[in-house]
């Protein structure tokens, strides 16, 4: 990998992540626009998440401030319970982690995988428009606005979300809206979920020793890492108000577009 295919790929990012259109999909759409070779592992596409990781924790360091505040007050407070909520929203991620890492490595060389899921991304995201708030209305709201069993069903679509072409953000949202979570507390907690698995990941990388051992370079790694950090910022300070506000069909009418293009084009 070329130091500008990397740039491009880390401001593609950055610039998709907090957007409910999938980042991965968009990284494996650009590298095969841009004749990258597939690298045999997911250290590029680690690192840039770890980045826009990053910049999630800068743009939401008061909060969770005050959930570490809280937690080391040593008493069951909301703080506690949003983070014990988090903690079982990971539960499914690390199961696929630590038992298909392979088969997810795989699917991130094939476009068709992605185009397909670009598509489910698409009937979520319209799904829980149409949905939300007649489930909304025939749910009880939890402390901190969602339940232990509402973040459980959030992380198994985290783990789905592993596949290159399933949003994160767009199949968690749509999860949680989907079990009657409102939009506004479905953002913050989306966004924050992932912190742990994705810096988790890059450290055990770095720890194994798969950083050094990347086919892709320690030059692209990094310009990769900054560009998707600065363009995450970006990104996260001015389009989270936008997934909370915004009808999200418009962006399933997005995806399956795009899905339609890749199947059509690059599968």
């Amino acid at each position: 990998m070329e130091w500008f295919e990397a740039l491009i790929l880390g401001l593609v990012q950055g610039l998709t992540e907090f957007l409910p259109v999938s980042s991965s999909g968009h990284l494996a759409i650009g590298k095969a626009l841009l004749g990258v070779e597939p690298s045999g592992d997911l250290i590029f596409e680690v690192t840039v998440h770890a980045a826009t990781v990053l910049a999630t924790i800068v743009v939401f360091r008061k909060e969770i401030w005050k959930l570490l505040c809280g937690l080391f007050k040593f008493k069951y407070n909301d703080e506690t319970d949003y983070i014990a909520k988090i903690v079982v929203s990971m539960i499914p991620v690390f199961v696929v982690g630590m038992f298909f890492k392979d088969q997810v490595e795989a699917a991130f060389n094939s476009m068709r995988v992605v185009g397909v899921c670009l598509l489910v991304t698409a009937v979520l995201l319209t799904l829980s428009d149409w949905l939300s708030a007649r489930v909304r209305a025939a749910v009880k709201e939890s402390r901190n606005g969602i339940s232990f069993w509402q973040a459980f069903v959030v992380g198994v679509g985290q783990a789905c979300a592993v596949l290159p072409g399933l949003s994160r953000s767009g199949t968690t949202i749509s999860a949680g809206l989907l079990s009657g979570v409102k939009r506004e507390s479905m953002a913050q907690f989306s966004f924050l979920m992932v912190l742990v698995p994705i810096l988790g990941e890059t450290f055990l990388d770095v720890v194994d020793g798969d950083m050094a051992a990347s086919a892709v370079g320690a030059l692209p790694l990094l310009i990769g890492f900054v560009a998707a950090f600065f363009s995450g910022l970006f990104a996260c300070r001015v389009m989270i108000a936008l997934v909370r506000k915004a009808q999200l069909k418009w962006f399933g009418l997005y995806c399956a577009l795009a899905g339609l293009l890749v199947l059509i084009f690059l599968a």
